[in-house]
């Protein structure tokens, strides 16, 4: 049986003529749409705009309103640490020793669109996942869908996803983000499994997609992460031979005042 969308809520104030207006947007789904021109109808002073401002109102009210929707969706999924992560004026503070140009470029994410990775390291305290979170912000205020995980959780979903038959599935759902955040990388165990876990991940991203690493670790200590020299060198050359580099070694965010 076909489903039948109920009707528009009639409303007596307006003309029959104008019910049905409204009626026919809303059977199209054209909900935002439907209840702009409802208000245009209900003001009397509508009218004195010009037709083109009217109809601009229409189809602009039901863009962002499906927008908004579609970003709230994709900040669901991509579950941030910081939501309301930005790039405010603390940024450019001299004690944080942010190579804020680099920042600006980035957030640009020009480097999404080429599918190179972004490799975050530094200091504790000194800002890392904020900064990764603005930019998790601005890609999903793009329409970008994004995932944002810590690298345990990463290991132990995947590990899961083996055990119950479902490894298949969860790579390629990894791999379908626009960008891939995996945060506190080096603060998780690697053996064997996990390594291999790690590779099918890193390989199906591999010059497709975006993936961000954010770690306390110099990027020259990750090779001894590994238990398993072979997987360090497919992992590794697979996050860093395609990658920017930005350094946050600057005062602690956490003891500020």
């Amino acid at each position: 049986m076909a489903y039948k969308q109920k009707d528009y809520k009639y409303n007596d104030k307006l003309t029959k003529d104008e019910n049905v207006l409204l009626n026919r947007l809303y059977h199209y789904k054209l909900t935002h749409m439907t209840k702009e021109l409802e208000r245009q109808f209900l003001n009397p002073n509508s009218e004195l705009e010009n037709f083109h401002t009217r109809i601009a109102a229409l189809i602009n009210y039901e863009w962002d309103m499906r927008r908004e929707k579609k970003i709230n969706t994709l900040k669901k999924d991509a579950t941030l640490k910081y939501e309301n992560a930005d790039f405010d004026e603390a940024l450019y503070e001299p004690d944080r020793m942010l190579d804020t140009h680099l920042i600006e470029l980035l957030q640009k994410l020009d480097w999404v669109d080429e599918h190179k990775n972004l490799l975050i390291t530094g200091s504790t305290g000194a800002g890392k996942t904020h900064i990764a979170n603005a930019l998790c912000v601005t890609a999903l205020s793009q329409l970008r869908s994004v995932k944002y995980i810590r690298a345990n959780r990463l290991l132990q979903e995947s590990e899961n996803a083996r055990k119950d038959g479902t490894a298949f599935e969860y790579t390629n759902q990894m791999a379908d983000y626009d960008l891939l955040v995996i945060d506190d990388f080096g603060l998780m165990d690697l053996d064997i499994e996990r390594c291999r876990d790690l590779f099918e991940i890193l390989e199906t991203r591999d010059s497709r997609k975006s993936t961000m690493i954010v770690s306390q670790l110099p990027v020259i200590n990750w090779w001894d992460l590994f238990g398993v020299n072979t997987y360090a060198d497919a992992c590794l050359s697979r996050i860093t031979g395609n990658a920017y580099r930005l350094e946050c070694n600057g005062r602690d965010m956490r003891k500020s005042t």
